[in-house]
């Protein structure tokens, strides 16, 4: 069964804006919307697409029903099952935001851009930095040295300790896991990690995974640095 948490892609980020593509390519679809579902982190909107009914969601936004929607190339999910609204739909296409006016047109990008300030909950800003303070893994690294010297642990397996500032589960059957550790290296402070455990925001772990560089997942999500296939231990 195919699951799916998006965001962020905002994110992933994560994370994080349908500004991200290029509205010369991209075909604009215009629908109304019928029903509006919120969840913790996501909004599901039942729409008008043409003469098709089809469920759209997007990072969390203020939406009500009648209003009307622009969106472009979306991440097309069937049989997906969404754990906390304990319901499964056929098919739901997920982005990264929607504009009130046609992609295609030429201030397309300004406006999902207002649309994301206006509304959106998670946007494209950076982490906040925590203040946190953990003792480095025997025989592992801190965020600082992986940033500073990200070539030397390309590839490599590593460990470190950190604390979850951010958690969004089932993402392309992955969960994904912002951690911090206190360090930080030329203003940068925060490592996306994924793994098939399981974690809350505020935990302790003890990380140990694969470093990739340059990793580019389609739909503009792109991590310069990123942790993959991590055995989370608390």
């Amino acid at each position: 069964m195919k699951k799916i948490f998006m965001m962020g892609f905002a994110a992933l980020g994560a994370f994080y804006s349908a500004a991200a593509h290029d509205s010369k390519k991209a075909e604009s679809h215009m629908v109304t919307v019928k029903e509006v579902i919120q969840t913790t982190n996501y909004t599901y909107l039942h729409v008008h697409d043409g003469a098709l009914l089809r469920w759209l969601a997007v990072p969390l936004m203020e939406a009500r029903e009648g209003q009307t929607y622009y969106y472009s190339k979306p991440m097309v999910m069937t049989d997906f099952e969404s754990p906390e609204l304990k319901r499964k739909f056929d098919t739901v296409f997920f982005l990264g935001a929607v504009s009130p006016i046609p992609i295609g047109s030429e201030p397309a990008h300004q406006a999902v851009a207002a649309v994301d300030d206006k509304n959106y909950k998670r946007t494209a800003k950076p982490e906040a930095r925590m203040d946190i303070k953990l003792e480095k893994a025997a025989d592992g690294v801190t965020v600082a040295e992986l940033l500073a010297n990200k070539e030397k642990y390309a590839g490599k397996t590593v460990k470190i300790r950190a604390q979850v500032t951010k958690y969004n589960p089932q993402i392309m059957d992955k969960n994904w896991i912002h951690v911090q550790d206190g360090t930080q290296q030329a203003g940068k402070f925060d490592l996306m990690v994924t793994s098939q455990n399981e974690v809350k925001v505020g935990d302790n772990v003890l990380l140990e995974g694969q470093i990739s560089l340059n990793k580019d997942f389609g739909y503009g999500y792109t991590f310069e640095i990123m942790m993959e296939n991590a055995v989370v231990k608390h």
